[in-house]
């Protein structure tokens, strides 16, 4: 209840509120909306109602498209519902997951003073989250313990929330310049990944983004101190599907994970090395005294990592590669610590990818063997993935067949029933 009467509106009316404002806003005068994360712990009184936000409101929207609106997304039924200006994403900590394993109840807490206000079984509110997500790709998870636990600098602060797309977790007020490798560049003629050309880019690319952090312009004052003070910087690489698809190696299976382990550990690694050894002759970022302890325990967690990747399931070269540089990085960062208290990202590269030829975004899989993209002045253009005859050569087909094959998935966008 207010001091002045009367019952708030609660958390969820002002949700709308800044959706609506969002939806308003226009990023740098184009046609792109405000990008905005909001995350919601999974204690709150209002987690049901947010889990299932943007699920009602687009059965609202099909029910607008069935009577004859527009079902694009700036249509005029799209901007007719809440919710859909934002990523929504809930804070799960670990005692919610045990709770659901153990088939226990979860109870939901008033802010300000912590009663309880009502209690649900944990695995309902779980479904809820799981048929939610399958409804409309939201709520996001994102798993407040194993985010804390690896965490560089929680002598700082706790890690409250991320940017819209999540790759970026980091203290409150700071900023994160992100840039990518696309992955089957250092694929060579022979199928084989080369190693060294990966660790030079990964290298020159993480020390301009080093550069950089002191010549770039920054929202706000406290932005751009943290920046400053922490230097956290998001080197990261795309079209990893791809460079499976042309490995002819499943996507959804052990040998797909042992790669993207082993490859992600590559980058991490002398990204880290990078940074100590800038830290030899520029010095540590201002906030390592202070949490130098912390970020030497999470800096062993991704070496002893490296330990778990299934040496069976990827060539050598590229694992040892890993352990190699991660014994570098640990080495030289317990001598000199580090210049940035993050170093890498495994952003969406939605645009970007475009620009760098990938046939896959990020770390996702292809959806679509022919897509198309909607241009922002109007229109679209058709996208072929180009790595479709690579992955079938991978695979053993002779070269007449991968002529049909191809032909068939661009005329029809499909391989089904393909030749």
């Amino acid at each position: 209840k207010l001091s002045g009467g009367g019952t708030s509106s609660g958390l969820m009316s002002f949700l709308e509120v800044l959706d609506r404002g969002a939806g308003a806003t226009k990023s740098g005068g184009t046609t792109r909306r405000a990008a905005k994360m909001v995350s919601l712990d999974m204690d709150h009184p209002e987690i049901s109602e947010f889990i299932n936000w943007k699920s009602r409101e687009e059965k609202k929207v099909a029910a607008l498209v069935a009577g004859g609106y527009p079902a694009d997304f700036n249509g005029e039924a799209y901007r007719t519902v809440s919710g859909q200006n934002s990523n929504n994403s809930v804070r799960i900590p670990d005692s919610f997951m045990e709770a659901v394993a153990q088939d226990g109840e979860w109870n939901t807490t008033a802010r300000t003073d912590g009663h309880v206000v009502a209690t649900y079984k944990a695995r309902d509110l779980w479904n809820q989250i799981a048929q939610a997500a399958w409804d409309c790709a939201d709520p996001g998870v994102q798993f407040d313990g194993t985010i804390q636990k690896w965490h560089t600098c929680p002598d700082t602060d706790r890690i409250n929330g991320s940017n819209p797309c999540s790759e970026y977790m980091f203290l409150d007020d700071t900023a994160c310049n992100l840039s990518s490798l696309n992955l089957v560049k250092f694929l060579k003629d022979d199928g084989s990944f080369d190693t060294e050309a990966y660790r030079y880019a990964a290298r020159v690319l993480f020390t301009a983004q080093e550069i950089l952090v002191d010549l770039s312009s920054y929202p706000t004052a406290k932005i751009a101190q943290n920046s400053h003070d922490y230097r956290p910087l998001g080197l990261g690489y795309a079209n990893l599907g791809t460079l499976l698809m042309i490995k002819g190696i499943p996507y959804d299976s052990d040998a797909a994970r042992a790669w993207a382990g082993a490859l992600t550990a590559i980058m991490h690694g002398e990204a880290f090395r990078t940074s100590a050894e800038i830290a030899k002759s520029k010095g540590a970022f201002a906030g390592y005294a202070k949490n130098s302890g912390s970020m030497m325990r999470v800096m062993k967690q991704h070496q002893e990592a490296v330990g778990t990747i299934d040496a069976s399931l990827v060539p050598s070269e590229i694992l040892s590669q890993a352990e190699s540089v991660w014994k570098l990085a640990v080495g030289l960062g317990s001598e000199y610590g580090y210049r940035n208290a993050q170093a890498t990202v495994l952003a969406p590269t939605g645009t970007i990818g475009l620009l760098m030829d990938c046939d896959t975004t990020g770390i996702e899989p292809d959806f679509a063997l022919v897509k198309f993209k909607k241009l922002a002045g109007g229109g679209y253009f058709k996208i072929v993935n180009q790595s479709v005859p690579k992955a079938l050569k991978a695979l053993g087909y002779t070269e007449k067949q991968i002529h049909e094959i191809v032909e068939y998935a661009v005329g029809t966008m499909s391989l089904e029933r393909a030749p």
